[in-house]
């Protein structure tokens, strides 16, 4: 099979890579050389690559090579496809830098556990990549490994904490990527970086602990297409007998759905509190008409919540995250970055109310949401109220919304409610472009432990509108940018 440009193997999508594998038609080798060809060429513009791992790729790619033209052909699930995992998660014999650096020497002796599962899967790994240092913040920069921009403008942010996956898939230098989530941090860099990006329910994929028992954190793919997405899901998740707090019930995502003609969908703009940028507005709205016309029926509904929500979850993880931080403050000081001193000072001011605080809010969330999941298949909301955050942001420094001042800090992100919601499944995935050239993003939700529902609404959405499936959807392509 012959494609029209490098550019096009470097945005191939895994689910078809593996059938032209399979067929014959393309090598591993062919996508992975083009990939680090496209990585050559802009981490050099948004630098989302801490450590890249290409000779030990290609002898890997080779390997897979072989095996898809022997003659016993026998491919696991994603044999061959090129994966860039998130800095802080471990690969054994690897840097595991928390992008700080008194960790910067720091390697890894075991795999994570959701690592453990891509690479037997036959996953690829090229490259570690960027995050804020202790995965702490919205946005991408450290002391260590210095800015990460979107590969659509990389003055502005890839988000965070998983910024280097988001903008490693973007920008074409990877298929799949890995993630984790305790605020958004999944969500926002897919939605800056016009990708897919998973929160599962927690307990459905294994993470390391102590993050394992904290109800507002979970590992999660991402993606260019949610066909992908799906194809790690089913690698991923599953009971680990090292984590108490993963599902032993087991799910099997498919690649097709039917149609979603049918359906009752509802929505908020805003989710009761937020301020939302005109070009996001907009987008969603387009969305929501978008859905009708997929045979959907639509109904806006009114949540109550109010800014307590985001000053809750802010105390919470002050309280937990916040009080790590501080803890490494003490011993490292000035080396940290300006928001880990930032946060660990603040977390100063917490108690231990902040977490009955935390329960009884999420509580009273899930008690106005249940209803509304239960009436209909599913909910959606924009991800970001704003795409105009600078790649360097500080999480005291503010935007102007519709003549409103946000702080760059959770007032800018509708993430966090669902990571209160944490057995919520939520899928952000791209919804368009903003006339400021940044991509927007919506979230669907589905009620608790129902990753089909979310899957089966952005299939549908996809297959309506597609990205990054040719050069006008796809960031980086001019000579401006290498």
């Amino acid at each position: 099979m012959s494609f029209v440009s490098d550019l096009d193997l470097c945005y191939l999508p895994g689910h078809q890579a593996l059938r032209l594998f399979e067929n014959g038609e393309l090598s591993p080798v062919d996508v992975l050389e083009a990939q680090i060809k496209r990585a050559e060429a802009v981490n050099p513009v948004i630098n989302a690559i801490t450590d890249s791992y290409y000779d030990e790729a290609l002898d890997q790619a080779r390997a897979a090579e072989r095996l898809y033209a022997g003659k016993s052909k026998n491919p696991r699930p994603l044999e061959g496809l090129t994966l860039s995992v998130k800095d802080h998660q471990d690969l054994i014999g690897k840097r595991t830098t928390q992008a700080s650096l008194p960790y910067q020497d720091t390697i890894a002796t075991r795999n994570s556990a959701a690592n453990e599962r891509l690479l037997a899967a036959g996953a690829i790994v090229v490259a570690k990549t960027t995050t804020p240092e202790f995965c702490s913040a919205g946005v991408t920069y450290s002391k260590l490994f210095g800015i990460t921009g979107t590969p659509w403008d990389p003055d502005f942010t890839a988000g965070g904490s998983s910024g280097g996956s988001g903008a490693s898939l973007g920008a074409g230098m990877t298929t799949l990527a890995t993630g984790s989530d305790i605020a958004g941090s999944i969500r926002v860099p897919a939605a800056c970086c016009g990708v897919v990006g998973y929160k599962p329910p927690y307990g459905r994929i294994p993470a390391a602990s102590p993050g394992n028992l904290d109800f507002f954190s979970q590992t999660g793919p991402l993606a260019r297409t949610v066909g992908d997405c799906a194809l790690m899901m089913n690698v991923m998740a599953g009971y680990h007998p090292e984590d108490i707090a993963t599902l032993r019930e087991e799910i099997n995502l498919p690649l097709n759905y039917e149609n979603i003609s049918g359906w009752s969908i509802a929505y908020s703009t805003d989710l009761g509190f937020s301020t939302i940028a005109p070009e996001v507005l907009e987008n969603f709205m387009n969305t929501v008409s978008m859905l009708r016309d997929l045979g959907a029926t639509v109904e806006e509904v009114k949540l109550s919540w109010t800014s307590r929500v985001t000053d809750v979850a802010a105390s919470y993880l002050d309280h937990l995250f916040g009080r790590e931080l501080a803890r490494a403050y003490q011993e490292h000081g000035e080396q940290l970055c300006d928001y880990n001193i930032f946060y660990a000072k603040r977390a100063e001011n917490t108690d231990a109310d902040a977490l009955l605080r935390a329960y009884q809010t999420t509580n009273d969330m899930y008690r106005e949401l249940a209803p509304i999941l239960d009436r209909h298949d599913a909910f959606i909301c924009p991800t970001l109220a704003s795409h105009e955050v600078k790649a360097d942001a500080k999480p005291w420094e503010t935007i102007n919304i519709n003549g409103k001042d946000i702080i760059t800090d959770f007032d800018w992100v509708l993430t966090h409610p669902f990571n209160m919601l944490s057995r919520l499944p939520v899928l952000a995935i791209p919804n368009g472009m903003g006339g400021n050239g940044l991509p927007t993003s919506i979230q669907i939700v589905a009620r608790s432990f129902d990753d089909h529902r979310v899957f089966q609404l952005a299939s549908a959405l996809e297959k309506a509108a597609p990205w990054l499936d040719c050069d006008d959807r796809r960031p980086m392509t001019g000579e401006e940018w290498r």
